[in-house]
């Protein structure tokens, strides 16, 4: 489970920010809410919650072949969708899954053939705090389907591993993110994937699945992680898997391993993967507890991972983190032009002074298909006693690689 921090609304930026924007997005709103400062070039700022309504841990898709259908989810699982580019949204009748409550931890993806899906987290009661399978109780992670852009969705879910309660060994499931293989010239294109944490009584491990059947069924899932991690949802364990897709179908997964970014790759479509390992060096992940960000209960700097596809750059892989090495929190890019095999030292994106004790976090990373990586991160401006009703007062600052445009909000 996450606890990450969410507010009342969640707004798009542009298109690209949509792919890119994710715990960024609670935060802007606050910031928004309080200031009449320019917003990003092209940007453009809509709610799509519900009047009342506070959710959190936004996920956000665009239909690769009709960019005017964009999808968010937010949770409680809530769907909200457009058909004209984000200039206004819908909130979707979304059927519960049958015999579950509730729904969080969404994710959602087009795939090639314009069908949407939400992945989500469904439990009955949570086990003993932080160490998630002592006491877990039933537990699932569930697939539904849209065939039209997010409007309606289909009456049945799809398990992709679900445990009753009464098992001997029942383990927890736990974040599960979704997407699709919609590369045009890719083997496994239509495939869809998902990738998640198991939390054991001893250890976590991440859990893979796939689907050759548009979610109709998955994979027995597999074990890709080579090294477990600690059992607690803390420093230490592994946690925040992403995965990508290549131009050829390549996978390439990350996910945080203690203090440093595991990695790895399937080149058959997600049925094996190469033995995972640690290819960076990073501070832990983790860094909301003992004051680490006044005001915010939960913080952490987990991985994204971006894939150049274009034919200039094809394979060019991009890592995106922040972590507290230089005593505040600091956001990183590390790219690697051999897919994976050697990465760059760390670049430090934010460009404050260094030691100045201004925390950058909750970043998200996306590669523009077109052109360079797009880098979102929210920063905390450096009075910290500077808080609003819920959380911090934050600034925001969208970074496009290696030209640089720049919105701070104070």
């Amino acid at each position: 489970m996450n606890g990450r921090v969410g507010s009342r609304n969640y707004h798009i930026a542009s298109a690209l920010i949509f792919s890119v924007s994710a715990a960024l997005l609670s935060y802007t709103t606050v910031a928004l809410a309080q200031s009449r400062l320019p917003l990003a070039p092209g940007a453009h700022v809509v709610t799509i919650s519900p009047q009342g309504v506070r959710g959190t841990e936004p996920s956000i898709a665009v239909n690769p072949n009709n960019p005017n259908q964009v999808v968010a989810a937010f949770q409680p699982a809530t769907i909200a969708y457009s058909s004209d580019g984000a200039q206004r949204f819908n909130v979707a009748e979304l059927p519960a899954v049958p015999g579950w409550r509730g729904g969080g931890d969404v994710c959602v993806t087009f795939d090639n053939g314009g069908r949407v899906y939400l992945s989500t987290l469904h439990f009955d009661k949570l086990g003993s705090v932080s160490y998630w399978a002592h006491g877990a109780g039933r537990n699932g992670i569930f697939v539904r389907r849209s065939p039209d852009g997010g409007k309606t969705w289909d009456a049945d879910a799809t398990a992709v591993k679900a445990w009753q309660g009464n098992e001997p060994d029942i383990q927890w499931e736990d974040m599960p993110r979704i997407f699709a293989d919609n590369r045009p010239h890719s083997p496994y294109a239509g495939n869809l994937y998902v990738g998640w944490i198991e939390w054991q009584l001893d250890k976590s491990i991440i859990l893979f699945a796939r689907s050759t059947d548009h979610g109709k069924t998955f994979s027995q899932p597999v074990r890709i992680s080579t090294h477990a991690g600690l059992p607690r949802d803390d420093n230490g364990a592994l946690v925040g898997f992403v995965g990508v897709i290549g131009a050829d179908g390549t996978i390439d997964a990350i996910w945080n391993d203690g203090e440093t970014i595991a990695f790895t790759q399937s080149h058959d479509g997600g049925k094996t993967f190469a033995p995972s390992r640690s290819v960076i060096n990073v501070a832990p992940p983790y860094f909301g507890g003992a004051g680490g960000i006044p005001g915010v209960p939960r913080a952490m700097g987990f991985p994204q991972i971006g894939v150049d596809a274009s034919q200039n750059h094809a394979g060019t892989l991009y890592l995106s983190w922040s972590d507290y090495r230089n005593g505040d929190v600091d956001v990183f890019l590390s790219k690697s032009a051999d897919h994976g095999k050697t990465w760059s030292d760390p670049i430090r994106v934010n460009s404050d002074p260094i030691h100045d004790g201004i925390d950058q976090f909750f970043q998200w990373m996306a590669v523009d298909p077109v052109t360079r990586p797009c880098l979102c991160t929210v920063l905390r401006p450096a009075r910290r006693s500077c808080q609003s009703q819920n959380g911090i007062l934050t600034r925001a600052l969208y970074r496009w690689w290696p030209d640089v445009h720049e919105l701070l909000l104070v």
